[in-house]
């Protein structure tokens, strides 16, 4: 994902949250997802609400459902990722 996405998604995330959330926050939670993370489907749902509970946003158990489908179905590749965050970003 470019750097300007990257930054786009975090803005957003602020924006929508009116919470700060640092670039340093994001990266350090995401220094430790790994790619069998989003293949299963427990730990996938444990990093939906590490993310909610930093971004102070409580998501439903049917939006939590809706994102472990929209991974899945992505199959991680990152241009299918990019094109999620940016579906992410106009809601």
């Amino acid at each position: 994902m470019s750097k300007n996405i990257s930054k786009d998604v975090l803005n957003v995330v602020n924006k929508k949250s009116g919470k700060h959330i640092s670039e340093n926050a994001v990266k350090k939670l995401a220094s430790t997802v790994k790619p069998s993370t989003m293949q299963n489907e427990t730990q996938l749902r444990q990093l939906i609400k590490q993310v909610s509970a930093m971004a102070n946003v409580p998501v439903s158990e049917d939006t939590i459902q809706d994102i472990v489908n929209a991974v899945k179905k992505s199959g991680m590749n990152p241009s299918n990722m990019e094109s999620l965050m940016k579906l992410m970003m106009k809601k």
